[in-house]
């Protein structure tokens, strides 16, 4: 059986390997990919061959659709990368000059009216904010109740909004 597909192999590869190989190139211009098909051809073909049948006969049909099914991924592929390319540039936020200018002197503002807090509302709501203590664990440290803590945090946001508002 071995030795049958054998010959049945090398039949297949000088019968029709010249002739294959022009139908590829002219429809996919690419040699490795030619190649490539051909080679499917052939191993479609041995899968289904059986004792006494003519293969011969379903070669280009074989042929023409790998050619096909090349060209419907082709353009499952083309699709995909459309539709990805569109959605990243509605999600890419562009690099601009003006907007890292405009970014870093907002968070000038912003450190500056933080330091402008008086200490303990400032370090209060650092704690807070910042470092995610909880508004008891902070209260404890500082001897105060909760509703306190929460004061301190509303006036210390109350105040940094309204200086960044006013910077606009």
């Amino acid at each position: 059986m071995r030795l049958q597909k054998v010959n049945q192999e090398e039949l297949l590869n000088r019968r029709w390997r010249p002739a294959l190989m022009a139908f590829f190139l002219r429809r996919v211009r690419n040699p490795e990919e030619a190649e490539d098909l051909t080679q499917e051809v052939f191993i479609r073909m041995l899968a289904n061959v059986q004792a006494g049948s003519q293969p011969d006969v379903y070669i280009f049909q074989i042929a023409q659709n790998l050619v096909r099914d090349r060209a419907r991924k082709a353009a499952v592929r083309e699709r995909y990368k459309r539709a990805i390319a569109g959605e990243a540039d509605r999600e890419v936020d562009w690099l601009d000059p003006y907007d890292i200018a405009a970014g870093r002197e907002q968070l000038a503002t912003l450190v500056a009216a933080l330091a402008d807090l008086p200490e303990r509302t400032r370090t209060i709501f650092i704690l807070f904010r910042i470092e995610n203590m909880s508004q008891d664990a902070i209260g404890s440290a500082y001897g105060i109740s909760k509703s306190a803590v929460k004061k301190q945090v509303a006036k210390a946001m109350a105040q940094l909004v309204k200086t960044m508002r006013d910077s606009r």
